[in-house]
């Protein structure tokens, strides 16, 4: 127990560390691809932007990165719906390099993160 605490003492200041050294990009690249065909489309949103594939519709919140890294990890904030359907089919932060933590659950497309945009 006490070397648990210890790790967390230590851990606890790099992670608020990492928090604070992030910068808002200006948008976010994305890649998404339809499961039954193998469409795959890239596409490139700013703050508050849109963008649809085929019947899911995709908004970016925000986008961060290291700031010390601009081409390291990115995390967006995504809001997708899709067409029919009132509530949101995902909503939350997408992490580039680690896209299953926080995945879109959908049977027919996959979204992820490639980077933010910078100006």
């Amino acid at each position: 127990m006490r070397m648990l605490a210890l790790l967390v003492a230590l851990l606890l200041p790099a992670a608020s560390a990492a928090q604070e050294s992030a910068v808002t990009g200006t948008g976010v690249m994305l890649r998404a691809v339809e499961k039954i065909s193998g469409e795959t489309t890239d596409f490139t949103l700013t703050r508050g932007g849109q963008a649809t594939f085929g019947r899911l519709s995709i908004e970016m919140v925000e986008c961060r990165y290291p700031s010390g890294d601009p081409a390291a990890d990115a995390y967006a904030y995504l809001v997708m719906r899709e067409e029919g359907t009132d509530a949101p089919v995902f909503t939350g932060w997408m992490i580039a390099s680690s896209p299953a933590l926080n995945a879109l659950d959908h049977p027919r497309y996959d979204v992820w993160v490639l980077r933010c945009k910078t100006d």
